[in-house]
C-alpha cells in the first residue's frame, strides 16, 4: 500500500478510533458488555476516569484526522499507551480469573488500535 493511501485510511482510522473512544468505550463500559470492559468487582470511580481519559483522547484523534502528519507524536503515543494498557491488562487477566473476560473485551481491542494505526503512520514524511 502507497504511503499517500495509507494516510487516507489513516484519516479514517483516526476519525473512527477517536469517535469510539468518546462514545463506543464508555458505552462498552456501561451497557453493553461491562463484564468485558469493566472492573470486577464494579469500581465506579476508576472506569469513569478510563471513560474521562479515552473520550480526551478520541477528541483530538478527531483533530489530529485533519492533519496526521502534523500530529505524528499524539499517534504514536495511542499506539504505545494502546500496547501498555493492553499489555497490564492481558498479564492481569491471566494472573485474576475475574478479569479473564477481558482477555475477549478490551484487551484485544487496545492492541487492534495499535496495529491499525502503527501499520497505517507514515514512516517517513511524504514529499
Amino acid at each position: 500500500m502507497q504511503q499517500d493511501e495509507k494516510l487516507k485510511y489513516l484519516t479514517v482510522a483516526l476519525y473512527a478510533f477517536g469517535a469510539i473512544f468518546i462514545i463506543g468505550v464508555p458505552a462498552m463500559m456501561m451497557w453493553i458488555w461491562p463484564s468485558g470492559w469493566g472492573w470486577t468487582p464494579p469500581q465506579p470511580e476508576y472506569e469513569q476516569m478510563i471513560m474521562g481519559v479515552y473520550a480526551t483522547l478520541g477528541v483530538f484523534l478527531i483533530l489530529a484526522a485533519k492533519d496526521p502528519l502534523a500530529h505524528a507524536s499524539l499517534i504514536w503515543f495511542t499506539v504505545w499507551s494502546s500496547i501498555v494498557h493492553g499489555g497490564i491488562m492481558l498479564v492481569q487477566a491471566i494472573i485474576d480469573e475475574t478479569d479473564r473476560t477481558n482477555l475477549l473485551g478490551d484487551v484485544p481491542a487496545l492492541f487492534l488500535v495499535a496495529i491499525v494505526l502503527w501499520y497505517l503512520m507514515p514512516k517517513k514524511t511524504l514529499a
